[in-house]
């Protein structure tokens, strides 16, 4: 696959910035950059909390996963995927057929921090956010891993390290 125009999928638990650096990373390198909580509420017309409450995890699952298969079927995108996208091993195989997938590893206090006081995490509207978080990680950590090309670790990621990390992985095509 020429490097150019594969996909970057960023993975991680909520909070670890997968929007934020996904944006300036698609800015930098001139791809097109995709939410996949974001289409997912753009084709629904209502926001995660509504889609969880009407249809639960599981519907909102197999709504994330349809949007995953499309966006694996183009090129140029920076992809920031759903917290939970690589439980279906559907979604793992598209993201490591169709592109290069970097898992933003961020820990837990800083996970915590950023998360604490978001209402629009269904996941995380329990009495206990912190250890949900502890849980999530546990379930989630080794798929990340698993269909992770690179993993970039740490509570202060930025674009310039992601984009180095690319740069060395894939070579210059990745430089723009």
């Amino acid at each position: 696959m020429n490097n150019d125009k594969r996909n970057v999928y960023l993975v991680g638990l909520m909070g670890a910035g997968k929007t934020t650096i996904g944006k300036a990373l698609a800015r930098r390198l001139a791809y097109h950059f995709v939410d996949t909580d974001h289409e997912v509420e753009a084709r629904t017309g209502v926001g995660l909390p509504t889609i969880f409450e009407i249809e639960g995890e599981d519907g909102f699952r197999r709504r994330e996963a349809q949007v995953i298969a499309e966006l694996a079927d183009l090129d140029a995108q920076v992809v920031a995927t759903g917290g939970g996208a690589v439980l279906r091993p559907e979604n793992r195989q598209n993201l490591r057929a169709s592109g290069l997938v970097i898992y933003l590893d961020v820990p837990l206090p800083t996970l915590h921090e950023r998360t604490r006081h978001d209402k629009k995490r269904p996941l995380l509207q329990v009495s206990d956010p912190r250890q949900r978080l502890r849980e999530l990680h546990a379930q989630r950590d080794p798929l990340y891993r698993e269909v992770a090309d690179l993993v970039v670790s740490g509570s202060r990621i930025t674009v310039q390290s992601v984009l180095n990390l690319l740069i060395k992985k894939v070579g210059e095509p990745w430089k723009r």
